[in-house]
């Protein structure tokens, strides 16, 4: 903490530190096991070594995005963009609500990611901390419509 208060105009202490990990609402952030450092669970933006768990993926995962992406993501699969890793939700309701936040004020295109048959090809699936399944790219041939009737002709 000593490093954030030289550098900023803010006074960061160790019950505000636990306050922000407890009570972010997507979970972005914990403490290592001796609670002596914080850490982000899934990497954004910025390239930085983030510890998250190698394991196999449950069947199926979704991805929620807007309609506008939704042809680009059928002929090239899914790609991080500027983060490190595509970010893929564990059940369909998780993926709606991050594809609204993408996608307002349009309905958003939710996928279905056939994860499981992707693993057993080889590809190696991450988890955060907090629930999110990552990975470097997923191939188009993976991937369906999970909502298919809010796209008919607009993808």
């Amino acid at each position: 903490m000593d490093g954030i208060n030289k550098r900023s105009r803010y006074h960061i202490d160790r019950p505000l530190l636990e306050e922000i990990v407890e009570t972010d609402s997507k979970g972005r952030y914990s403490f290592n096991a001796d609670g002596t450092k914080i850490r982000a669970n899934q990497g954004h933006s910025i390239d930085v070594m983030i510890e998250m768990e190698h394991r196999e993926p449950p069947e199926y995962l979704y991805h929620g995005t807007a309609r506008r992406f939704y042809k680009s993501i059928m002929s090239q699969g899914l790609l991080p963009g500027s983060r490190q890793f595509v970010h893929l939700s564990p059940d369909y309701e998780t993926a709606a609500k991050v594809g609204y936040r993408h996608s307002k004020p349009d309905r958003p295109v939710i996928l279905k990611i056939h994860a499981g048959k992707m693993a057993a090809d080889g590809y190696d699936f991450m988890i955060s901390d907090n629930g999110v399944w990552q990975l470097k790219h997923v191939p188009p041939q993976y991937i369906e419509l999970a909502n298919e009737g809010d796209v008919k002709n607009n993808g």
